[in-house]
C-alpha cells in the first residue's frame, strides 16, 4: 500500500527476520497480499504445509503459476480484509503492504506516473477508478484526499489546476496528471521523489480505500489466527506503521491508563504478545540487494488465547477525510 521501488520484484522484503521472528514455521499460514508469491514461496522452504494465497487482483495468479501447480498453496481472489471467511485456525498471517512492482510495471494498470496508460489505479479492477475520482470529486474534496493521504502540501493548487483542466477535456491517462501535476511545483532536484508520487499516493489510497482495508484486515487476522499463531505485517510508510501499531497496543494491552494518578482500569486479557517490541528495519545488506526494503518496517505478534475483541478505530491515527471526521 506504500509508494515502493520497482527494481526487485521478486525478492520478498524483511523476509529473514520474518522467518526468525515467528520460527519454527509450521502449520497453514495466510498470505494476504500474495502478489507473485514471494512470501508464500518462503514460508514454505521455513516449515509451513499449506500457505492460503489471497490476493483482490485477478491478474496476479497468472503470474505465478508456480503456485498454481503446488498442492500445498490454495489461491484465493479476496481482499486481505475478508480473510477470516478465507480461513480460520490459522498458524500464521502474513501481510506486505507495498504495492506490488508487477503492477506498477503494468502501465494498463494505471499506478505509474512514469509510463503512460489509462488512469485506474485499482487493484482488484472493480468499482470507482483514479480517472473517476480525478475528474467528478469537486475541488474542495479533491484537496483534501491530496492532503490528507499523500501530505501533499501544493494540494489546493494542484486540485486547482486538475478542475481547470479537465473542464477543458477529462483527464483520463497517467502521464497527462504526472505532467499537470508537475507543472503545479517547483523542478525536483536531482535524488528527489518524482512531483506526483505524493497525489498518485493519495489517489492510489482513495481510489483502493487502502487504511479501512487495513484496519478491518488487522480486525480479521485476530479472528482467524489460532492460539500461539503469528501476524507479521511489513509496512512502507509512517502511516501504515502507526496503524499497526497502534492495533497492536490496543490488543496486546499497551495502551493502558494515561499515568499513574490516573483511576486503575478494567482492560481485557489482551488478545496478542508483541514479540517485535520495536519495528525490524532492513539491515544494509538487505537495502543494497533491495532498494525496495529501504522504507520498510515489520512488527510481529503472538495470538493469546483470549476472545477476538474489537479496536477503537479512532486511536490507530488512520487519516480522515473531511467528510468522515
Amino acid at each position: 500500500m506504500g509508494t515502493t521501488d520497482d527494481t526487485a520484484p521478486h525478492i520478498p522484503v524483511l523476509i529473514g527476520p520474518l522467518i526468525a521472528a515467528c520460527s519454527p514455521i509450521s502449520g497453514t499460514w495466510l498470505d494476504g497480499t500474495f502478489g507473485v508469491g514471494g512470501y508464500t514461496q518462503r514460508l514454505l522452504d521455513a516449515g509451513a504445509n499449506k500457505v492460503i494465497g489471497v490476493d483482490r487482483d485477478p491478474a496476479v495468479f497468472k503470474m505465478a503459476q508456480w503456485a498454481v501447480d503446488n498442492p500445498a498453496v490454495e489461491l484465493v481472489e479476496d481482499t486481505f480484509s475478508n480473510l477470516d471467511a478465507v480461513a480460520s485456525d490459522l498458524d500464521g498471517i502474513v501481510l506486505d503492504l507495498g504495492v506490488s512492482s508487477m503492477q506498477i510495471d503494468q502501465a494498463e494498470r494505471g499506478f505509474s506516473f512514469m509510463r503512460d496508460g489509462p488512469l485506474d489505479m485499482r487493484m482488484g479492477q472493480e468499482g470507482r477508478s483514479a480517472a473517476d475520482i480525478v475528474n467528478e470529486t469537486d475541488e474542495t474534496d479533491l484537496a483534501d484526499i491530496l492532503y490528507t493521504y499523500g501530505e501533499e502540501r501544493a494540494s489546493r493548487r494542484i486540485a486547482r489546476k486538475i478542475v481547470e483542466q479537465r473542464d477543458r477535456e477529462p483527464i483520463t491517462t497517467t502521464l497527462r496528471l504526472a505532467k499537470l501535476i508537475e507543472g503545479c511545483l517547483p523542478r525536483s532536484k536531482q535524488g528527489q521523489s518524482h512531483p506526483a508520487t505524493r497525489s498518485f499516493q493519495a489517489i492510489r489510497i482513495a481510489v483502493n480505500d487502502e487504511y479501512g482495508q487495513l484496519a478491518e484486515g488487522l480486525e480479521a487476522a485476530e479472528r482467524a489466527l489460532k492460539t500461539g499463531g503469528y501476524l507479521a505485517v511489513v509496512t512502507f510508510h509512517s502511516v501504515e506503521d502507526r496503524m499497526v501499531k497502534r492495533f497492536l497496543q490496543q490488543r496486546g494491552g499497551g495502551m493502558g491508563n494515561a499515568n499513574r494518578y490516573s483511576p486503575v482500569l478494567e482492560t481485557e486479557k489482551p488478545a496478542f504478545e508483541i514479540v517485535t517490541k520495536k519495528a525490524r528495519a532492513a539491515d544494509d545488506d538487505e537495502v543494497a540487494q533491495n532498494p525496495r526494503s529501504r522504507s520498510a518496517k515489520l512488527r510481529v505478534a503472538r495470538r493469546t488465547d483470549a476472545p477476538s475483541g474489537s479496536v477503537d478505530r479512532s486511536k490507530l491515527g488512520m487519516p480522515q477525510l473531511r467528510a468522515t471526521r
